[in-house]
């Protein structure tokens, strides 16, 4: 149970010591609050305006280093693209360049074989005129020694045969 609250002279001094404490450090309150509002707080507020700033000045130059380097991935896609088309052209014209030396070469070739055939042909036909000229060069050395032979003696059945024989033999020997 509780008793019911009877003031008395006694109490009364404590109530006013509490409320002269509760002045006080409503006092000292608001002397703190003046205080740290006039000095603390303004260091405070610029301290968080200063990292504000900063992480505002990281932000920019993180988006200008990500526009920067978008930008030269773009010129380096860029670069390498025209090196590829470069490279493509280049292996074209050398693709190209290697068809016409091997076509420039066959033709060559070709003519060459010609030239060579034409000239074997004319040897071919000029050993075969020296060969018959050499041919009837023999043939009418012969007759003209059968000749004489028949104009030395008369001949007989026997005579042609003997004479034949031996020309044939010399004709041989000659070859």
């Amino acid at each position: 149970m509780m008793i019911p609250f009877i003031a008395s002279d006694s109490e009364a001094s404590v109530v006013d010591v509490q409320l002269l404490t509760l002045g006080t450090a409503i006092v000292v309150f608001i002397i703190f609050f003046v205080l740290a509002a006039k000095f603390v707080w303004p260091q405070i507020l610029k301290g968080l305006d200063e990292r504000d700033q900063k992480l505002r000045d990281d932000l920019d130059s993180a988006e200008e280093a990500r526009k920067q380097a978008k930008s030269a991935l773009a010129e380096y896609e860029e670069e390498l693209a025209k090196a590829r088309t470069e490279a493509g052209e280049l292996i074209t014209k050398a693709r190209q360049a290697a068809k016409a030396a091997a076509e420039e070469l066959r033709s060559n070739n070709t003519r060459e074989l010609a030239e060579m055939k034409n000239a074997a042909t004319a040897d071919i036909n000029a050993a075969k005129k020296a060969a018959i000229g050499e041919l009837h060069n023999e043939a009418s050395t012969l007759a003209v020694a059968i000749a004489s032979r028949i104009l030395d003696r008369e001949i007989s059945s026997e005579d042609q045969q003997t004479l034949l024989s031996e020309s044939l033999a010399e004709l041989g020997q000659t070859k």
